[in-house]
C-alpha cells in the first residue's frame, strides 16, 4: 500500500515540487493551501505524515499543528523561514516531530520523510495476525487455520489494509484511496466485488466471517459477536 502524505503549504510552487517529488518516490499526495482545508483533509484522508508550513493564511501552522496533535499521532514535519532556536522550540512544543528551515534541500526533506515514517510506524511488523488469520507481509502470503490462501495483488493490498486497522470501520472512500490510489465514485461496485472475492477465499472451508459490512459506511475486520 502507498503511504499517504498531506502537504499544507500556501506557496504553490513549493507544493508543485513536493507533490511531484513525493509521488515519484511512490507516495500518495494530498495538498491544501490553508490551515482549515488542511485540517479537513487530515480528518478525511487519514494521512501517514503531514508536511506543514508555519506561515499560513488565516489559521497559522502552529495552531494547525496543535489541532492535528490533539486529534492523533500523525507525524508532522514543519517547514518555516523562522530559524532561531526559540522558533524551533516553539514549533516542536506545538507538536511537530521534525523541523526544516526554508530554503531546504529536497533530498534532505525526502530523507526526513522516510525517517519519520520509519520511526513513527513501528506497527509495520512483517507478520500480521487477527483471530485465526495470518498475513506475512514479506512473502505476501495469507494463511487461515494452517491453509494457504492465494491472493491477487489487489486482494492482498485490501486484506493488508484491514489487518493493519482491525476493528476499525473503514469508509469506502478511505479504502479506494489506500488500495487503488483514487476514488472510483459512488456508483462503482469494484470494492464490493473484491470484498466478495476475499470473503470467498477466507471462508472457503466454512470458517467464520471476518470482513463485515457496515451499511452506508464501508467495512470492518472483526470477529463475529
Amino acid at each position: 500500500m502507498k503511504e499517504r502524505i498531506l502537504i499544507i503549504e500556501d506557496d504553490e510552487a513549493i507544493v508543485r515540487v513536493l507533490r511531484r517529488s513525493l509521488a515519484y518516490e511512490g507516495y500518495t499526495v494530498d495538498a491544501a493551501f490553508d490551515g482549515e482545508t488542511g485540517l479537513a483533509l487530515a480528518r478525511d484522508a487519514h494521512p501517514d505524515l503531514v508536511i506543514l508550513d508555519w506561515m499560513l493564511p488565516g489559521m497559522d501552522g502552529l495552531e494547525v499543528c496543535q489541532r492535528l496533535r490533539a486529534g492523533g499521532n500523525v507525524p508532522i514535519l514543519m517547514l518555516t523561514a523562522k530559524d532561531t532556536v526559540s522558533d524551533r522550540v516553539q514549533g516542536l512544543d506545538a507538536g511537530a516531530d521534525d523541523y526544516m528551515v526554508k530554503p531546504f534541500q529536497l533530498e534532505e526533506l525526502l530523507a526526513r520523510v522516510r525517517a519519520l515514517l520509519r520511526r513513527t510506524q513501528p506497527e509495520r511488523v512483517p507478520v500480521l495476525n487477527f483471530a485465526d488469520l495470518v498475513l506475512d507481509t514479506s512473502t505476501r502470503q495469507a494463511m487461515r487455520k494452517g491453509r494457504t490462501i492465494s491472493l491477487t495483488a489487489k486482494e492482498y493490498d485490501l486484506l493488508e489494509l484491514f489487518m493493519r486497522h482491525p476493528r476499525q470501520v473503514l469508509t469506502r472512500e478511505m479504502i479506494f484511496d489506500r488500495v487503488w490510489g483514487y476514488d472510483f465514485g459512488g456508483e462503482s461496485n469494484v470494492l464490493d466485488v473484491y470484498i466478495r472475492y476475499l470473503r470467498q477465499k477466507l471462508e472457503s472451508e466454512g470458517e467464520s466471517r471476518l470482513i463485515h459490512t457496515v451499511r452506508g459506511v464501508g467495512y470492518v475486520l472483526r470477529e463475529d459477536e
